[in-house]
């Protein structure tokens, strides 16, 4: 393997892998890079749907999309798989907000796997991605103090409003509740785990009080470049994150031109934890 980091706090390119023929030794050295790095960019791969889905079960079970469950029809026929298809002429694409991928989950994935087999012809569709850990470290430690034991609402209906989409008679979103400051299962890091697509409201504070505590921490997490790397996008090429402790935007540059790629989630099998110091 070639191993060429994005930057000193997050991602990592991995070149001369086959992720179609991942030896247990291999797989052993990819799960300890992405546990240091949260970002890991595999080039120059020829999967097939399934050969992606076997990468992704390597790490847990596959999530299925809250758009292919509670009356939702979401695109494309496999529910395993979440669909990113942009034509050329679309006003919107997914994901256009800083976020952690479904966060509203009761048990939120634990990452994410990106392949991207079509990028727009103009170089554009980049995404950035932010260390949620690094973020908390770099706040006061009275405000670290503050939002430790605090509580926030992730609510899908917010991300849905994003996009001029609401829910039909029958049709449900998820909801959940996680702390504000949740504990890496692996690492034991804390991590800030709010986001602006789809974390509602500090619970326990007034609505002005956790709308001012929010827009500051969405300020602070979008304008950092300190915590933030960056990811250009080549056909045939996956991304897989950390989604317990990494937010992502993808920068919609390519307007007239089409994207296309499919994702692939893991699930844990227990929820956020709040970090005890």
């Amino acid at each position: 393997m070639q191993l060429n980091p994005l930057n000193p706090n997050l991602g990592l390119e991995i070149k001369d892998i086959n992720l179609a023929a991942l030896t247990d030794t291999d797989f052993e050295k990819v799960e300890d890079l992405f546990n240091q790095h949260m970002v890991l960019v595999f080039r120059d791969q020829k999967l097939s749907r399934d050969q992606h889905k076997a990468f992704a079960k390597r790490f847990g079970d596959i999530h299925i999309h809250p758009s292919h469950r509670g009356g939702m029809k979401g695109k494309g026929d496999d529910p395993e798989l979440f669909v990113i298809d942009t034509p050329a002429d679309s006003k919107i694409t997914n994901g256009e907000l800083w976020h952690s991928d479904v966060s509203c989950e009761v048990i939120p994935p634990l990452a994410s796997l990106l392949y991207i087999t079509e990028t727009p012809d103009n170089g554009g569709g980049d995404t950035l991605f932010a260390n949620m850990c690094t973020a908390f470290s770099e706040m006061s430690e009275e405000l670290q103090n503050f939002l430790i034991g605090k509580t926030a609402v992730h609510d899908g209906e917010v991300d849905l409003a994003n996009y001029n989409v609401r829910l039909r008679v029958g049709q449900e979103y998820p909801k959940a509740s996680h702390p504000v400051i949740v504990a890496h299962p692996v690492t034991g890091k804390p991590i800030l785990f709010v986001n602006p697509s789809f974390t509602s409201h500090i619970e326990g504070l007034k609505q002005w009080e956790s709308k001012m505590i929010l827009d500051g921490i969405h300020r602070f997490v979008a304008t950092n470049a300190r915590i933030q790397c960056r990811v250009n996008w080549q056909p045939n090429t996956l991304v897989m994150w950390d989604n317990r402790c990494v937010q992502h935007q993808a920068i919609r540059d390519y307007a007239g031109f089409p994207r296309y790629g499919e994702r692939v989630s893991v699930v844990p099998s227990v929820q956020p934890k709040a970090f005890n110091p």
